[in-house]
């Protein structure tokens, strides 16, 4: 297909899946190249023929959402954005009295393969445990990736998932398995993961540490932005930060949140 024929499909499909074309402007070719194999899976000739059959048929919404998926995913992925996290955000958690149950509780939503959930669980193992009177760490890693969520339990990465993170946390962090780099248990230990759905379910319990980068603020549309930025005020405890993309902001309309450090996509809970 041709990029004016895409883009004018992806204009007229997204909204109905509530997700928003400007977020998929510059991703929209990876896009595409999956919807013209799904075209040619199911024997169609053209993006106006499978416009129609997805009228015809609703269950086939769901495939074209799962067709629109972005995941782009490294360990220390934005370093300053870690950098910060180790040296300021956490240990104030630590200090402050969210954790007067001794426990702080992280949700990473969107986890991917699991780099995200995992470099929390390396920091702290061993740039903050050793040197604060750390509480106990409870991670939870949600996707709604089956496969994805079955790759972050294997926790085996080739190289270039690691070239963000600095050399000593990949000595000390990691074993070499099969020409992967595959994470230690004590490290893995720290991190439960569930197939889950942002825009449908949360888990029960409130965090300290809500990350939600590159997902519910680029791809999704402005109400649904809203009603998952209502969803994680309510889900973080007071004091508590949540971390977005660097080029993401959270929705105008949403009180309840200040920046934590101005440069820096990290929001605490006031």
């Amino acid at each position: 297909m041709d990029d004016t024929s895409c883009v004018a499909f992806l204009q007229w499909a997204l909204p109905r899946l509530h997700l928003s074309w400007r977020g998929f402007r510059r991703v929209r070719r990876q896009v595409c190249r999956r919807i013209d194999r799904r075209i040619a899976a199911l024997q169609l000739h053209s993006l106006a023929s499978y416009a129609a059959y997805l009228e015809q048929k609703q269950e086939e919404w769901a495939v074209l959402d799962r067709l629109c998926r972005i995941t782009i995913s490294r360990f220390y992925r934005d370093r300053d954005v870690f950098d910060y996290l180790g040296k300021v955000v956490l240990p104030a958690l630590v200090h402050s009295s969210l954790v007067g149950e001794k426990i702080i509780r992280v949700w990473s939503a969107g986890c991917a393969s699991g780099e995200e959930p995992y470099t929390v669980a390396i920091l702290w193992h061993y740039s903050l445990r050793p040197s604060l009177p750390c509480p106990r760490l409870e991670i939870t890693a949600t996707d709604i990736d089956p496969v994805l969520i079955d790759r972050a339990r294997e926790a085996c990465y080739p190289a270039s998932s690691l070239r963000d993170l600095p050399p000593p946390l990949t000595v000390q962090a990691f074993e070499r398995k099969n020409g992967l780099h595959c994470l230690r248990a004590t490290v893995r230990n720290y991190v439960r993961f569930a197939l889950m759905d942002i825009r449908e379910q949360v888990p029960e319990e409130a965090v300290h540490l809500l990350f939600c980068r590159n997902l519910a603020f680029t791809y999704f549309d402005a109400p649904l932005r809203q009603h998952i930025c209502r969803t994680f005020r309510d889900k973080i405890a007071l004091g508590g930060a949540l971390i977005i993309g660097k080029h993401e902001t959270i929705p105008p309309e949403i009180t309840g949140f200040a920046p934590w450090e101005g440069r820096l996509p990290i929001y605490r809970k006031i």
